[in-house]
């Protein structure tokens, strides 16, 4: 299950935030890091004093593999 933190309740200066190479420059993007040996955090690039969605590893795991498995290649037509 996510949880939803503000940012300003993490400690900042330990996380490194990634965005995708296929990024526009716009920053309309989303970002992720690893928050914890368990927990991974999502956020919009646009806002990164924002809030964060947080995920356990495992269910960012899933995440990924289904999205390199095309199961949600119809949601873009």
């Amino acid at each position: 299950m996510s949880e939803r933190i503000a940012a300003h309740e993490l400690p900042s200066s330990e996380i490194v935030w990634r965005k995708s190479s296929y990024s526009g420059p716009h920053g309309n993007c989303v970002e992720v890091a690893q928050l914890s040996a368990d927990r991974i955090g999502v956020r919009n690039s646009r806002h990164p004093r924002g809030a964060v969605l947080t995920f356990a590893r495992a269910e960012f795991d899933a995440f990924v593999g289904a999205i390199k498995n095309g199961c949600f290649d119809g949601l873009m037509r």
